[in-house]
């Protein structure tokens, strides 16, 4: 099953958590010291929340769509390239506390969107830098930008 991800960058975690929660009826289905992730059935969505500084007002982070497995992630990047998209593919990379494989691209407004699986829980965050989140002016400045990329 695929799902579409929303990531947000929120001042208020817990807040944020207790109102998802609400929402979508549903708990958080892993929770960790700054980072929580919701796994919706229906509809069919991945809820990322990530905490941001305190005061700024909730943001969209980045965009994705988790896929079942490896292949999928190839077939996407194979689908994307040909589609003429400038990507940058990450394998075996640990991200919102787990191990995933992804490729990434910009939309036209420049915002980033991910293709992932997630193969294993981890112990770390490894925060995504806010320069993967801008569109880059080509698809060098992408692969650099992109190569800090996370969730």
């Amino acid at each position: 099953m695929s799902r579409v991800q929303l990531a947000l960058r929120v001042a208020d975690l817990e807040g944020s958590i207790a109102f998802y929660s609400k929402l979508f009826g549903v708990e958080p289905a892993k929770r960790r010291p700054g980072y929580a992730n919701f796994a919706i059935a229906e509809p069919p969505l991945k809820l990322v929340l990530l905490e941001g500084e305190e005061g700024e007002a909730t943001r969209m982070d980045h965009l994705g769509v988790e896929v079942d497995d490896t292949a999928q992630v190839t077939a996407a990047t194979d689908r994307l390239k040909e589609a003429g998209l400038a990507t940058f593919e990450e394998n075996d990379t640990t991200c919102c506390y787990a191990l995933q494989d992804k490729v990434w691209v910009h939309g036209p407004g420049g915002e980033p969107w991910e293709v992932y699986v997630v193969k294993a829980d981890a112990d770390t965050l490894t925060k995504q830098t806010d320069s993967v989140r801008r569109a880059p002016d080509d698809a060098e400045k992408e692969t650099t930008s992109a190569s800090k990329s996370c969730c």
